[in-house]
């Protein structure tokens, strides 16, 4: 994990993708953003890619693969989980089986998007700091 490595933000909806835009700008986080339409796009990416993000921030309702089946299929591919790129869910479904389904494979946080601005930006703080702060064996 690479602490000042870009933010890969994984969400088909255009107004979530400024939204956090916006928000982790007024954060001043300092990471490049790299948004993803696709689950599959952002996959292709991290395998023909040198670059060691810092953080996977991925909606889990997206057509064609969905973020528990790329969140699973990092996890079966050995380079990529050897990068330990922590992968975070920040998604509508909060339902119990869904998050058993996340944390069965495993994924490092599930979030459920809040319904205001400053909830959003409260929350997505705490998640960067909390990784910027944590220890990571690569």
């Amino acid at each position: 994990m690479a602490k000042n490595g870009t933010i890969l933000i994984i969400e088909d909806d255009v107004d979530d993708q400024e939204l956090l835009s916006e928000v982790l700008k007024e954060l001043e986080i300092p990471n490049v953003l790299k948004f993803f339409n696709s689950c599959m796009q952002a996959f292709d990416y991290l395998l023909t890619s040198i670059e060691k993000p810092f953080l996977i921030i991925s909606d889990i309702n997206i057509p064609a693969m969905t973020g528990l089946e790329m969140c699973k299929k990092m996890m079966d591919h050995e380079s990529l989980r050897m990068k330990s790129i922590p992968f975070l869910f920040l998604t509508t479904t909060g339902d119990r089986q869904t998050i058993a389904q996340a944390y069965e494979i495993p994924v490092q946080g599930f979030f459920v998007k809040p319904s205001n601005i400053q909830e959003l930006k409260n929350m997505l703080k705490t998640i960067i700091d909390y990784w910027q702060i944590c220890k990571h064996p690569f």
